[in-house]
């Protein structure tokens, strides 16, 4: 079987801030915006080496894509910088009319996804973005596992036409993808080859994912690891070739089991290859306050509760 090495937890949302301090050398097309969070977005180092390309909005996001949407018609290409929550619920509107329907190339790129931000509660732990984006049409919606994936995916959407959404956390996790991937928007990655069940993961879910493979591994099952880090467009023949081979399908994510990921699985699967399918996700609820490590475990988006839904999954073949 094969295994990954994690190389030292670090968080998202770095890998994103040295993307882009990589693309304000590389491009002097990239501008930043950012709603008055800098430093959480780890957005620094480009506004100090590029200070009039950066431009500080303050704490009114709907009028940060709004000049952001205005910026690309002069060739610029506009990476916004928030919170997750706030970059797309408290600007949907604008995203919708400005960005997604005139197909802007404006890159949103939102930190603080999901229940691992942790202490700061349900008012800023977004679950349901990525259903909110994925149904814009014309969206590019990326959800990221580690910090090296997040920077290429950083630097791989400056050089895609179209607006992207692109999702990262803000706690330190597993490092485990190598640093010199090129990232292919739209591209699963298959991790490990398995026989008996298909684990389509994405952003967090994927080590998790890795760490119970180890786990069925010692007891006989033998488990293939799909990274989805783009859940639109998907890889769906991805998706069709590994549960071809498994016969079933667990789908891991930090979401809202409407509308994430495991709902685009499903479309595929029952309209191209039905197959029997469990889903790891919070159960349409809002978040709580907590250390990410508690709230993973309470809301069953770990290793434990993907081993769970494997030995479901096949006594359902």
């Amino acid at each position: 079987m094969k295994t990954y090495t994690n190389t030292g937890n670090k968080d998202t949302r770095s890998g994103f801030g040295a993307g882009l301090t990589a693309l304000g050398k590389t491009n002097e097309n990239v501008v930043a915006l950012c709603a008055d969070l800098i430093g959480s977005l780890k957005m620094d180092d480009f506004k100090a080496n590029h200070p009039e390309r950066f431009f500080q909005i303050g704490i009114a996001e709907a009028n940060m894509i709004g000049i952001a949407a205005g910026m690309t018609i002069g060739g610029k290409i506009p990476f916004t910088g928030t919170f997750a929550n706030f970059s797309t619920g408290r600007v949907y509107d604008q995203i919708r009319q400005s960005v997604a329907y005139s197909g802007k190339n404006v890159k949103i790129c939102a930190s603080h996804a999901g229940l691992t931000l942790g202490e700061d509660g349900a008012t800023h732990q977004i679950l349901e973005d990525i259903g909110l984006m994925k149904m814009l049409p014309g969206m590019t919606v990326i959800n990221t596992c580690d910090y090296n994936q997040t920077k290429a995916a950083t630097l791989a959407i400056a050089n895609y036409n179209g607006p992207v959404y692109l999702r990262f956390g803000r706690p330190k996790v597993a490092n485990f993808t190598p640093d010199n991937d090129v990232f292919e928007i739209g591209k699963a990655i298959r991790l490990t080859e398995g026989k008996d069940v298909t684990i389509v993961a994405t952003g967090h879910l994927v080590w998790e994912a890795l760490e119970a493979t180890k786990v069925l591994y010692e007891n006989g099952i033998s488990a293939e690891v799909v990274n989805i880090h783009t859940i639109k467009p998907l890889d769906e023949d991805a998706i069709i070739q590994s549960v071809t081979k498994t016969g079933c399908v667990v789908t891991a994510e930090e979401h809202n089991i409407l509308g994430g990921l495991g709902e685009s699985v499903a479309r595929v699967l029952a309209t191209k290859k039905p197959t029997p399918q469990e889903f790891i996700a919070t159960n349409d609820t809002f978040g709580e306050s907590g250390t990410p490590a508690q709230l993973m475990e309470k809301y069953e988006l770990n290793s434990a509760a993907i081993i769970k839904k494997v030995n479901a999954v096949m006594q359902r073949k």
